[in-house]
């Protein structure tokens, strides 16, 4: 009776579910928002990471309504911790509140992520400007990268490509500006340009990301300077004298530009544009050799500037060197001082001046390397899309001639590999 209860009751026990627990599905990611006026034509190759927005999912637990109503301050220190686009378009992707909170991310310079390599698609040399495409590569996830078109714009006239600002390809087309986002492939048009300058407009950017309500485009030609305020449906033209400017960086809060013949400048928008020269004193060995047009970096709470250098009796086949200068503003004049090595940080440039560069600290997080200059490779028939230098080493020669050569043409030159930061990371696509 003993023996016959209990094999029933062990059958009982046989036939009930198991209750271990299993992790439950991930959550559908939220497809990254649209862009502003165009549908977006992009592709993710990725199999695992991304879907077809370019957002990844992170798998959730029975508790994901705890990880939903985090604080935003807690949010906002793990953002911090983000090294790579990728992951952050993981972290989007969990939930709408931690969407938000990306979004709301007060202080988006200071990512410590690295920006995206963009190499357009070229074809014997020549970038299809009325059907651009572009592949997007992550130097922290570099088999995860993104190919990305933009819309047709006019079948038969040339783009002129001006410039990269705030994750916006900017180009001109005969009366309007296009600018493009680099990451969704949305197109916004510019209200129609008429005036004088239109053939010698050479560089275009942005002040601030499109949905700011400070936002405005800001276009150099060499005889004036033209600024469209977004959302508005005319232009404002302002004669121009002088040097025609070469870069414009944002440090903080100011604009600074460097003109053709390394004059440092500020630039005010509001309440009316004015630019003024800035007193700099120049050590004597930044004028030692042949050097090529200089790049300005904000590195932190530094403003930097670097130097190509090539002694004049090495020129052809022999390498030149990465300098690098601070601007000290405690003396004055202000005084450009020499750095023999970057530290913790990492800088990105590209060839043309026009597009922006970036500086990335503890690049190790990612598998980059400190005191290293990271470029756009110039070869096309290379299979690394960029080469990392380490700064006062050897240069290889393809590059500083790249360098130099650019200078002579810069209001006329295409679209080649440059780096940037989709504008999803200033918080313009909520």
């Amino acid at each position: 009776m003993g023996g016959g209860s209990r094999r029933r009751r062990h059958r009982r026990l046989r036939a009930r579910p198991p209750q271990a627990d299993e992790p439950s599905s991930p959550p559908v990611a939220e497809p990254a928002s649209p862009g502003i006026r165009e549908a977006v034509v992009a592709e993710v190759p990725s199999k695992r990471t991304c879907d077809a927005s370019g957002s990844a999912s992170l798998p959730s637990s029975s508790g994901s309504h705890v990880w939903e109503n985090l604080l935003d301050s807690l949010l906002h220190q793990i953002i911090s911790l983000i090294s790579s686009f990728h992951d952050l378009l993981a972290f989007r992707g969990t939930c709408p509140s931690w969407r938000a909170a990306a979004s709301s991310f007060p202080s988006v310079y200071t990512f410590t992520l690295p920006p995206l390599h963009l190499e357009p698609a070229i074809s014997h040399g020549i970038f299809n400007s009325n059907n651009p495409k572009w592949k997007l590569v992550d130097p922290a996830k570099r088999a995860l990268s993104l190919c990305c078109s933009a819309p047709r714009i006019t079948p038969c006239h040339r783009m002129r490509y001006l410039g990269c600002s705030y994750g916006y390809l900017i180009f001109f087309e005969r009366e309007h500006c296009h600018l493009v986002d680099v990451y969704t492939g949305t197109k916004m048009m510019s209200p129609k340009l008429q005036s004088n300058s239109n053939s010698l407009i050479y560089y275009g950017i942005l002040v601030a990301p499109l949905t700011s309500p400070n936002s405005r485009l800001i276009l150099f030609s060499r005889t004036s300077i033209l600024q469209w305020q977004a959302g508005t449906n005319s232009w404002t033209e302002h004669p121009h004298v002088g040097e025609p400017i070469l870069q414009v960086v944002f440090f903080k809060g100011q604009m600074f530009a460097m003109d053709f013949v390394q004059r440092l400048h500020t630039m005010r928008i509001v309440p009316q544009l004015s630019i003024q020269e800035v007193a700099v004193v120049w050590e004597e060995g930044m004028l030692v050799g042949l050097h090529s047009k200089p790049w300005l970096v904000a590195c932190g709470d530094m403003l930097l500037l670097i130097d190509l250098s090539v002694s004049v009796d090495l020129l052809f086949d022999f390498p030149g060197t990465f300098q690098v200068f601070c601007l000290d503003f405690s003396e004055e004049p202000a005084k450009w001082v020499k750095m023999e090595k970057l530290d913790n940080w990492a800088l990105f440039l590209a060839n043309d001046r026009r597009n922006p560069t970036f500086s990335c600290m503890n690049p190790e997080r990612w598998g980059g390397k400190a005191n290293h200059i990271y470029v756009p490779t110039a070869l096309e028939d290379s299979d690394e899309p960029w080469t990392s230098l380490e700064v006062g080493q050897p240069v290889p020669s393809s590059t500083h001639h790249m360098s130099i050569s650019y200078s002579a043409t810069a209001h006329s030159s295409p679209l080649n590999g440059l780096w940037v930061l989709p504008s999803l990371v200033y918080g313009v696509c909520q």
